[in-house]
């Protein structure tokens, strides 16, 4: 999904010999993880990683011990393409209270509907399509001050246009609060945190 001149790129170097299993030896800030790395992630799990156990596996050959720490890893560009910063905008606004894997599946039904053929093909298009997201207002996304949330929405949205962490819930389409029942009558993909996802 992503060009070598996209502002979500990662550099993916390949690791040398590491004689501790710290994750941030494993991958340097503002990276993915390198594929078929040596190393092995701690096995300890921290506080964030048992908050969030039930979040999918990092994608196939890639080396996070969780999807916190992949998260951790990423910087947040000092320029953004409007892309990026579409779908950082995005999950800051629809999920920033929600588990990371909850943001991820909310960054990830943007992703999907580009490649759908139901909807626009670019993440803005399809953010700023009317009566898709309440939080835009007359086809702009509102400012965000730089704030943890939102750099954590930045690192979700980088994660999942580099497709580096497993999708979980895939090939949703669609997603609402719990709090409401639209009856849309679609294939449920999976309920995280307070938003249930649909294909």
């Amino acid at each position: 999904m992503s060009s070598p001149s996209k502002a979500w790129d990662v550099a993916r170097a390949p690791v040398d010999t590491v004689t501790t299993a710290v994750l941030p030896a494993i991958n340097t800030p503002g990276t993915v993880p390198v594929p078929n790395s040596p190393l092995k992630p701690a096995t300890d799990p921290t506080p964030d990683e048992v908050s969030i156990a039930k979040a999918p596996p990092p994608a196939v050959g890639l080396s996070y011990a969780s999807l916190a720490a992949a998260v951790a890893a990423q910087d947040t560009p000092r320029e953004m393409d409007s892309e990026l910063s579409c779908l950082a905008g995005a999950v800051y606004f629809e999920s920033k209270g929600e588990p990371l894997s909850g943001q991820l599946a909310v960054a990830n039904v943007i992703i999907n509907r580009t490649t759908s053929g139901r909807f626009p093909t670019s993440i803005c298009s399809v953010v700023k399509q009317p009566g898709q997201f309440s939080f835009v207002r007359g086809g702009r996304i509102p400012a965000v001050g730089a704030n943890a949330q939102y750099r954590t929405a930045t690192a979700i949205a980088k994660i999942a246009l580099a497709d580096a962490w497993a999708d979980p819930a895939p090939k949703a389409l669609y997603f609402h609060a719990r709090r409401v029942s639209p009856n849309w009558g679609k294939a449920r993909v999976a309920m995280i945190g307070n938003h249930i996802f649909f294909r």
